[in-house]
């Protein structure tokens, strides 16, 4: 049975060497604070204002400026900054998190989608840095996916008896 970050490599086309390269550099430091905050806004405009109906649904129940805060505060403290997202939410665990949402491939790649074109409009950020990041989101994205399938699989009956209704009488 594959491990969820080998179900994550092989579905995003990103070997973990790549995924992981943001370990190499602290692109905190490099970028700071107002470019992950920038690029969150970025991103979440995008999503709430996406045009596919499916794709914002996913998002009713949340909260915009809660959503960047998360998003950056997570972004900052796994590349390199201070530990903000623990200290006010804990323990990260993605996959916990991002439970009661449907993370399915169609919504990973839209989810991409809309992160290349924050990286690629948000200037403060070099190409080599956007590479890195970008491999990194892919590879989490589908280490989400994978995680949401497993979730699922564990969800799923035992056996065809469970489902059954009880017989009339």
């Amino acid at each position: 049975m594959q491990s969820l970050q080998e179900k994550a490599s092989e579905w995003s086309g990103v070997d973990p060497a790549d995924a992981f390269a943001i370990d190499e550099t602290n692109l905190f430091r490099k970028l700071g604070l107002q470019t992950f905050i920038n690029l969150s806004t970025n991103f979440y405009t995008r999503v709430y204002d996406d045009e596919e109906e499916w794709f914002r649904s996913i998002f009713a129940n949340s909260n915009k400026e809660e959503a960047i805060q998360n998003q950056y505060e997570f972004f900052v403290q796994r590349m390199g900054g201070p530990p903000l997202y623990s200290q006010r939410k804990g323990h990260p665990a993605l996959i916990g998190r991002h439970r009661p949402f449907p993370v399915s491939h169609q919504a990973a790649e839209r989810w991409l989608h809309h992160m290349q074109i924050a990286l690629d409009s948000t200037p403060e950020i070099d190409a080599d840095s956007k590479i890195k990041m970008m491999n990194f989101f892919r590879h989490t994205a589908f280490f989400l996916v994978a995680g949401d399938e497993l979730k699922n699989h564990n969800h799923q009956p035992r056996c065809k008896d469970e489902t059954s209704k009880p017989a009339a009488e």
